[in-house]
């Protein structure tokens, strides 16, 4: 069965193309790009990809703008018919942003842009993203941030950690999200929202100081589940 995956881009964002060939990579198929002011989604899709960058300069707040683009509100809506929505980053921001996830993304405790390989514990094996981890794995996957400090209201952390929704934590601090926060899920497990970049870390051969393959396992997890569905 032929798999569509569909990569968003806004202006400003830059890592569209690395976004679309990992995931080209694992699926075999082509990715389709999405210019964000188009008004509607490719029809059929089974995965919906919002890339990492600095959308509109960053401008106002990350992701603001980007939330407001005419493409978001069929991501929006497609995501409330269970569409997986993958966010990255920049996509993380504008995730929180648009409403889809709770919390914000602010300028990281040291104020200054992070670019290194992060430990994270998979804390979510029950979504379609995280199925082939083992709970409490530590995987390797780089950042690279300047606004990257997940904070949410201690009520919403609670309930993300009452229901499961923490997709992974970071091993140690690294900009001071609260609860060491890198990644949440939506209330139906459908959403993602990760700093890190596991487009970043697909081949152990090529790129072991990036994390060798661990961003690779992500997405054979994610699209080997769709598949199968």
């Amino acid at each position: 069965m032929a798999f569509r995956a569909g990569v968003i881009t806004f202006p400003g964002s830059n890592c569209d193309r690395d976004m679309a060939v990992a995931l080209e990579a694992v699926s075999g198929e082509q990715a389709i790009r999405i210019w964000h002011g188009d008004a509607d989604l490719p029809g059929n899709l089974d995965l919906i990809a919002l890339p990492g960058g600095f959308s509109y300069g960053d401008y106002l707040r990350s992701g603001a703008m980007a939330a407001n683009s005419p493409i978001m509100r069929a991501v929006v809506a497609a995501a409330a018919r269970g569409v997986p929505v993958l966010g990255v980053c920049n996509g993380f921001q504008i995730l929180t942003e648009s409403g889809l996830l709770p919390g914000a993304l602010m300028r990281n405790a040291g104020q200054t842009f992070i670019c290194r390989t992060a430990s994270l514990s998979v804390e979510n094996t029950s979504s379609p993203f995280t199925s082939g981890f083992a709970q409490g794995e530590t995987i390797r996957v780089p950042v690279a941030h300047h606004d990257g400090n997940y904070f949410a209201e201690e009520s919403v952390l609670d309930a993300l950690e009452a229901e499961g929704r923490v997709a992974f934590r970071y091993g140690e601090s690294v900009n001071g999200s609260r609860r060491d926060i890198a990644g949440i899920l939506s209330e139906n497990g459908r959403v993602l929202g990760m700093m890190p970049h596991p487009e970043r870390a697909m081949e152990a051969a090529s790129h072991p100081s990036l994390g060798g393959a661990d961003g690779r396992r992500l997405f054979e997890n994610l699209i080997g589940s769709l598949v199968s569905a």
